[in-house]
């Protein structure tokens, strides 16, 4: 429909090159091949099949295509090595945080991660819970110095040392130790010391919580204090006496003072990372953890944490410049924890 003297065929180049942004090389080439049949016929039609024009507009899109269907191989590429790695740090990430379970005795148990570094699934901030044996759970939550993939190996080793103290040592004050001289040996080794050659170290709260007596202990090891949830109320479980973060073994920790406080059926205690007490709204105002939990239904620690991730995201306009890890344990009634499982019925074959 144009006129004679203007040439329009060139454009056929754009086909291919629009397919290779949303489809994979083998759709491109088949667009591309179009595009040259099409080069052909409109070059047939014209009457000008040996002219100096038609060949060079038939090579450049021959060369054009080559070259658009090849840099969409190496993408497709790229991005399969690309989601195989990512699947593989994943997995070794979740092996390395292991989440707990929803129950634990007479615990109910929620957790929540976000990372700064949106290509990882955890970073500096730490947390587990484990069963030394039936009547008892010792919690540990912490966050290394630094964030982002970093921070990983750091975070490893004070997660190892948690979970082999915890299941040895007998009291709490004998598992910080445990737990300092693994991290004080070991935490430069982890490190990334080429990119981060500063002292390393972990903030940490250590807890003990007995099933049977209604009574917690903690050790604070220079992280924020934990949070009670009780009809209502909050309140702020400082530490009388804290102790260094963990790999500071040369400021010594002599005589490790524990603290109990009263955690009865209903409570909740919520702990989390400095993430959360740190991050900013675009005006550069710190997020109110205590006075905002304590206008947040308390049907549950999954809900808990729902509310309280959802106003922590609008007070900072989604944007997190540290590791997030937050943590909420409510005490059920005994009776509800020990309430036998359904158990499956075996039938010979």
């Amino acid at each position: 429909m144009s006129p004679s003297d203007v040439y329009l065929s060139p454009l056929l180049v754009i086909a291919p090159a629009l397919t290779a942004s949303f489809a994979g090389p083998w759709r491109t080439a088949i667009i591309a091949a179009a595009a040259v049949v099409a080069q052909v016929v409109i070059t047939a039609l014209d009457g000008g099949v040996g002219t100096t024009n038609h060949v060079w507009q038939f090579a450049a899109l021959v060369l054009l295509s080559a070259v658009v269907v090849f840099f969409c191989y190496l993408r497709e590429a790229h991005s399969q090595q690309l989601s195989r790695v990512r699947v593989v740090a994943e997995t070794a990430q979740r092996v390395l945080l292991r989440p707990p379970p929803e129950q634990l005795g007479p615990l109910r148990v929620a957790w929540r991660y976000l990372t700064a570094d949106a290509d990882a699934q955890i970073g500096g901030d730490l947390f587990a819970v484990v069963r030394p044996d039936p009547t008892r759970s010792r919690v540990v939550i912490g966050d290394v110095r630094g964030k982002g993939l970093a921070a990983i190996g750091e975070a490893s080793v004070v997660l190892g040392a948690f979970r082999e103290g915890a299941r040895h040592c007998e009291t709490l004050p004998a598992l910080v130790r445990a737990m300092e001289e693994s991290v004080s040996a070991d935490i430069e080794d982890a490190g990334d010391i080429e990119q981060d050659p500063g002292e390393h170290f972990v903030t940490a709260l250590v807890l003990d919580l007995p099933d049977a007596t209604g009574q917690g202990a903690m050790i604070n090891c220079g992280h924020p204090p934990p949070l009670l949830l009780r009809d209502g109320q909050v309140t702020v479980l400082e530490s009388t006496d804290p102790a260094p973060p963990l790999g500071l073994g040369s400021l010594g920790t002599p005589g490790l003072h524990s603290d109990t406080f009263t955690f009865a059926e209903g409570d909740t205690l919520l702990l989390y990372t400095d993430g959360v007490i740190e991050a900013r709204s675009p005006e550069g105002t710190f997020y109110p953890l205590a006075e905002r939990a304590a206008t947040f239904p308390l049907t549950g620690p999954e809900e808990l944490l729902h509310h309280l991730l959802q106003d922590m995201t609008a007070h900072t306009e989604g944007r997190l410049s540290d590791d997030v890890a937050v943590l909420a344990i409510k005490q059920t009634p005994r009776r509800q924890a020990l309430a036998p499982h359904p158990q499956p019925i075996l039938r010979r074959a």
